[in-house]
């Protein structure tokens, strides 16, 4: 099976989706798909995780270092560049496997020869600073030759300049390009070195392009290679020297060991977390792809970054952390990488002042999480998020204020974190006070219905975006209540193992409300329940009310493509149309809650009324299809998910904002799709269950799982399920399959369980 991406010509009208889809990364900086000779007006990229900058009156977003890769080709005095020049070939090619960018360009030249031009780069996994190229020329005729190589320090921005007292000064035969971001004068340093051992070189004036010049003979091949290295004042007290001592020391080991050590570093994380499946190469390449942009984004060191809802594909959304990291990508990491699974949750623990102070500029207690988290845990998300297509104003909306859910989808995270790795350190780390600061924010937020007698909550934005300031909606109103169960547990966990811990904690919590207040609103507490006839549960108190229409029908009337279809006018709003899967999540995240009945209800319900406006839609409607029993229901919502980044065919816009980059949520939910749904895995802290649910041209699913410090691989057949360990496993993980009475697993062993045909 093929681990690449690949392209046989050159679009340009695809020179931005492309950009998306041949990305590098390394979960400290991310590299677009751009070409050598490419500049900011192609989205060149460079986009540093964790470093954020505001200009002006603009919003803040991650700061984009200068392109120390930037190459450009002269021959016979003619620039040769895709942009300019027709390529007789060309290829662009991303190998997943070791995460290698490959481009080779063929021009023809003025007299019938050819000459073609090779490059191939990594973003090191080994040594998280290092960006390494190499390239090549051949030509078929003699021919003058001019390199063009350096610092491009035009950087693209959204929202910029970011970076000031920009230069590039030589030292020795290193290129440097200090310079500072404006808002926090926090320095970022790129250092470059060419390495030829062909041509003249020479600097030009401002030292920030080398130029090459040599006569190429017919048939030879010319071969030389860039070193780049990128530190901030966030990394290291002198980022300028480090700068310089590591693109040295870089080019000492040569781009042949590097290459050897980041893909030995790729091949161990293939290890852990690649799924084969047996039976459709579509869908094992669209995964493997979706697995690749999951690992290029990982923060594998850091503790102080999460991952943005575009991955580091550019400065899109603000570069902000969405509720799409506890929700679609946590599980991910769950089961493959324990540790980047724990930075995850540490970023919420680090920025939990944020949140409180949040929670008090609305009025309330706790901590309300930030709807668009950036470095310090303080909402960037604006009043006005989107403009209106056909006045040009700005557009109230209430993601900042309402979407309340994101405490309660924290506080989930946390939870699933220790279940998932025994780790309760977490907890004694910052966790605990995190889950309980977010059940205050909870209590203080909540209404007391002295009619009904119970407490609800009012006010929010659950999922569907479409249909903001509702009240009760379901999904929000269950994590609430998980919330409240989970800050309970807590203490009685703190209470029972680590008392000097909980009562240094609890002390801080003495005023109150603490745990008195959360047991008597969870026992009064309100989460709409199905139906007795339909089943179905209405997803907001009087959803059921609105218009009805079907979603061709709405489709029709709209007048902009890119009209906002949510909002105070938007078409939806007064219609039973959701941007995407609200109730369906919430039955999905609860499936044990909920018979199969009420999902089926529910799903046959709200799909035809799922707009699916969010890339994180269709995989929560193949999740619960894998889960009644119903895999082909659930595969083309699948296939739409992970193949999101590789046809680019998703919402570009919103109104007239920009929304492009990749999709790490959608990727996340590939994942989840193929191995919490279709091949059942469901870990509930002490039991390994797995009810296989396969589509029908699939004929076996094979994945490597970590669970409780061990590593195991799976099996999953059409009448079988096997589990393999170590010869070094000392788990005592029980499996059960299809509900069946769990057997335990000892080291070296494989088990076998049977799979009994069930009716549909």
């Amino acid at each position: 099976m093929s681990w690449a991406v690949r392209d046989s010509c050159f679009d340009k009208q695809l020179v931005t989706t492309n950009g998306n889809k041949y990305m590098l990364g390394n979960g400290y900086m991310g590299y677009r798909g751009t070409l050598e000779e490419f500049g900011k007006t192609e989205l060149v990229a460079v986009t540093l995780a964790g470093l954020y900058d505001k200009a002006g009156d603009k919003w803040r977003e991650p700061v984009n270092a200068p392109n120390g890769l930037w190459t450009k080709i002269v021959c016979n005095g003619q620039p040769l560049s895709v942009l300019e020049q027709e390529p007789s070939s060309h290829v662009q090619e991303l190998n997943i496997r070791s995460a290698i960018h490959h481009r080779s360009t063929g021009y023809s030249l003025s007299d019938g020869g050819m000459l073609t031009f090779t490059a191939d780069r990594f973003v090191s996994q080994d040594n998280l600073h290092l960006l390494v190229s190499k390239y090549s020329i051949h030509s078929t005729q003699d021919c003058q030759i001019v390199i063009e190589t350096g610092i491009d320090v035009d950087v693209w921005d959204i929202n910029g300049p970011h970076l000031y007292g920009q230069k590039v000064q030589s030292q020795g035969e290193v290129l440097v390009s200090p310079s500072t971001s404006g808002e926090l004068n926090i320095p970022v340093v790129v250092a470059e070195r060419a390495v030829f051992n062909f041509g003249d070189q020479q600097l030009d004036e401002g030292a920030s392009v080398r130029r090459i010049s040599f006569e190429a003979r017919a048939g030879e091949t010319y071969e030389w290679f860039k070193y780049v290295t990128v530190y901030t004042g966030l990394d290291v007290s002198v980022p300028e020297s480090e700068a310089v001592k590591s693109v040295l020391a870089a080019e000492a080991l040569g781009y042949d060991e590097l290459l050897k050590a980041h893909r030995q570093q790729w091949e161990e994380r293939w290890s852990l977390s690649d799924v084969i499946i047996e039976g459709d190469e579509d869908a094992q390449f669209a995964l493997r792809y979706s697995i690749y942009q999951l690992l290029i984004i990982a923060p594998t060191v850091s503790e102080k970054v999460s991952i943005p809802a575009r991955g580091l594909s550019g400065q899109v959304y603000k570069g902000a952390v969405f509720w799409d990291t506890e929700m679609f990508m946590l599980p991910f990491f769950l089961h493959t990488d324990p540790t980047v699974a724990r930075n995850l949750m540490m970023y919420r623990i680090h920025t939990l002042d944020g949140a409180r102070r949040k929670a008090a500029e609305y009025g309330f207690l706790g901590a309300f999480y930030a709807w668009e988290s950036q470095d310090t845990g303080d909402d960037a998300c604006t009043l006005f998020n989107v403009n209106d297509v056909f006045t040009g104003r700005p557009m109230r909306t209430y993601f900042r204020d309402k979407q309340v859910h994101i405490s309660g989808d924290v506080v989930h995270g946390i939870w699933k974190y220790v279940q998932f790795t025994g780790d309760e350190s977490l907890l004694t780390s910052g966790g605990a006070e995190v889950i309980w600061e977010c059940a205050r924010f909870f209590y203080s937020y909540a209404y007391y219905n002295s009619v009904k007698e119970r407490f609800e909550i009012l006010d929010v934005t659950g999922p569907d975006e479409y249909h903001e300031r509702v009240n009760n909606n379901a999904f929000t109103n269950a994590l609430v209540k998980e919330t409240l169960e989970i800050a309970l547990r807590t203490a009685e966990l703190l209470q029972d193992k680590y008392p000097e811990v909980y009562n240094q904690l609890s002390t801080e919590f003495s005023e109150g409300p603490f745990l008195t207040e959360f047991k008597a609103m969870l026992d009064s507490f309100y989460v709409p329940q199905p139906d007795p006839a339909s089943l179905v549960i209405e997803q907001f108190d009087r959803y059921f009310t609105l218009e009805d229409v079907r979603l061709p029908d709405l489709k029709s009337r709209v007048l902009n493509k890119n009209e906002y279809l949510g909002g105070g006018n938007g078409l939806a709003t007064t219609t039973t149309i959701l941007k995407q899967a609200d109730v369906v999540l919430m039955l999905n995240l609860f499936k044990h809650s909920f018979t199969k009945e009420v999902k089926q209800a529910n799903w046959e319900f709200y799909e035809p009324r799922t707009e699916h406006g969010s890339s994180l839609s269709p995989c929560i409607y193949a999740l619960v299809a894998a889960d009644i029993g119903s895999p082909d229901w659930g595969y083309p919502y699948f296939m739409r998910t992970a193949t999101v980044d590789l046809t680019g065919e998703s919402k570009q816009y919103v109104g007239d904002l920009y929304i492009g980059g990749t999709h790490p949520a959608a990727n996340g939910g590939a994942w989840m799709a193929a191995v919490l749904g279709f091949a059942g895995l469901d870990y509930d802290g002490g039991t390994v269950h797995i009810k296989p649910s396969l589509p029908k041209h699939w004929q076996s699913v094979e994945l490597p799982v970590t669970l409780r410090g061990n590593t195991f691989k799976l099996r999953i057949s059409k009448d079988e399920v096997t589990v393999i360990t170590a010869a070094d496993y000392s788990g005592t993980l029980v499996f059960s399959v299809q509900g069946r009475e769990g057997k335990p697993c000892g080291a070296g062993e494989s088990l076998r369980l049977t799979l009994v045909e069930t009716t549909v």
